[in-house]
């Protein structure tokens, strides 16, 4: 019989909100000299239809022993409300107010790709661009760069769509 250790918590959905949610972590100094600071695992989840409701149910499979850090991305019809939250022993803290966000938009009238993702060792990417309509992330394909000796990853984007790119970082790098 195999057991699952970890910790679960779970969330509802209104109607034509989509939620998923990311464990921040930080990367072990011996590793920051070729890595990024931070990387994202997104959580599985299981879903339970309740009326115009869904209630998701998040896995986390390797807490810490003191405090897990979440972002919260909840996809709306055409919005995304970003949300951080705290995983600490048996209780999750989210904050009460949305995080403010710097960003950027993209708009292409012709298919185009977005490049130079740097990766990790272990390729995990410090960036990630989702579809808001599926909330499923654009995988890159990735390939090698002889000028610079890294791997790097280019993500096709279609014409006329809309998409969601986040990246953590310190304020101070901003």
């Amino acid at each position: 019989m195999q057991m699952w250790q970890g910790k679960h918590f779970s969330i509802t959905d209104p109607k034509d909100v989509k939620t998923v949610i990311y464990q921040i972590n930080e990367t072990e100094k011996e590793f920051l000299k070729d890595s990024p600071k931070y990387t994202v695992e997104r959580l599985d989840f299981t879903e339970e239809l309740r009326g115009d409701l869904t209630r998701k149910t998040f896995y986390v499979d390797n807490p810490s022993d003191d405090e897990d850090q979440l972002l919260i991305l909840s996809f709306g019809k055409d919005r995304v409300v970003v949300n951080t939250a705290v995983l600490s022993g048996d209780r999750i803290l989210i904050t009460k107010k949305p995080v403010p966000l710097k960003f950027d938009s993209l708009y292409s009238e012709e298919e185009m790709e977005l490049k130079d993702f740097k990766y990790t060792p272990n390729l995990k990417r410090p960036i990630c661009v989702i579809d808001p309509e599926t909330t499923e992330e654009i995988k890159p394909r990735l390939y090698f760069d002889e000028k610079t000796n890294e791997v790097k990853g280019k993500c096709k984007l279609k014409p006329y769509k809309s998409y969601f790119a986040f990246e953590i970082r310190d304020k101070k790098d901003i």
